[in-house]
C-alpha cells in the first residue's frame, strides 16, 4: 500500500514536470513562429530572426515569456528610407526562398532533414536548426507554395507549381 502511494506521488510529480516543459515547448514555439512571422514580412531581417543558430538564446529548459523573449526585427537604429540597407552588410536571401528553390529541383518529395543537408551544403553560411527548418517548411505549407505529404509518422514536402499543380 505504501508503494503505491509512493508510486502515485512520483507519478503526480512528473505530470507535473511533463506540463510544465509542455509550456515551455508551447512558449517557444510561440516566439519561433513570430520570428518566422516577422522575417516574411520584412524585407531585411537580422540573423538571429531568421531562425539560425545565434550565440546567444533562449535556454531550452528555462521559460519564456512576452517580457523576456528577444524582439527580432526591432532596431534600435533608424533607416533612412523604406527598403535602406546597412553600409557593408550583404542581403542574404531569406530561409524560405533558399527552400523552395532547393524543392523545385526535386519531383519527388522530400524529407525536411534532406532539404537541411542540401541547404547546408550549398550554403555553408546558413545553418538553421531542423526545427526551424520543419517550422518554414510549414510555413510555405501554410502559404500554399508546398504540399506535406504524410505517409505513416514520416513528412515529406513537395513544391506547388504556379498552376496549383504539385511538381
Amino acid at each position: 500500500m505504501e508503494q503505491a502511494a509512493s508510486d502515485l506521488e512520483e507519478n503526480r510529480r512528473q505530470q507535473q514536470d511533463l506540463t510544465a516543459r509542455l509550456d515551455t515547448l508551447r512558449q517557444e514555439e510561440r516566439l519561433l513562429l513570430n520570428i518566422l512571422s516577422l522575417a516574411e514580412d520584412s524585407p531585411m531581417v537580422p540573423e538571429q530572426a531568421q531562425g539560425e543558430e545565434a550565440s546567444s538564446h533562449v535556454p531550452s529548459g528555462s521559460p519564456v515569456t512576452q517580457a523576456t523573449a528577444p524582439r527580432p526585427g526591432r532596431s534600435r537604429t533608424k533607416r533612412s528610407g523604406s527598403g535602406a540597407r546597412r553600409p557593408g552588410k550583404q542581403h542574404r536571401p531569406l530561409l524560405k526562398d533558399l527552400l523552395l528553390d532547393i524543392l523545385k529541383g526535386y519531383d519527388e518529395p522530400r524529407h525536411a532533414a534532406e532539404l537541411r543537408d542540401e541547404l547546408v551544403s550549398k550554403h555553408p553560411d546558413r545553418i538553421p536548426t531542423p526545427q526551424v527548418v520543419r517550422n518554414t517548411l510549414e510555413s510555405l505549407v501554410a502559404k500554399g507554395l508546398i504540399e506535406r505529404h504524410k505517409q505513416g509518422r514520416s513528412v515529406m514536402y513537395t513544391i506547388v507549381t504556379p498552376g496549383g499543380h504539385v511538381h
